[in-house]
């Protein structure tokens, strides 16, 4: 890993750890069927880091699978385009 990867992710886990030391009161959630605690700075981070997760998924489905296919087809027909052309064959048609 680089150096400046490492101090970052260094400094990130300072900053959540002292997030979570200054906000360290219990808060409870109630989900109907059951009740939980947790710390403030606690549930604050998991709630931070399950939008990021999700938003990442988001995209994942809606835009990076579509790319990748369109990019699939465009190297299949850069490649047919390269063989007709090696061949001597006419790219712009009969004409």
């Amino acid at each position: 890993m680089r150096l400046g990867v490492v101090v970052m992710i260094l400094i990130s886990v300072a900053f959540g750890a002292t997030f979570g030391a200054l906000n360290s009161e219990r808060i409870q959630f109630d989900f109907y069927l059951a009740e939980l605690q947790l710390p403030k700075g606690a549930a604050l981070l998991a709630a931070l880091l399950l939008g990021w997760v999700l938003g990442g998924l988001l995209v994942w489905f809606l835009r990076v699978r579509r790319l990748r296919s369109e990019l699939r087809r465009c190297k299949r027909m850069l490649g047919e385009s390269r063989a007709e052309l090696s061949t001597g064959g006419n790219p712009v048609g009969d004409a």
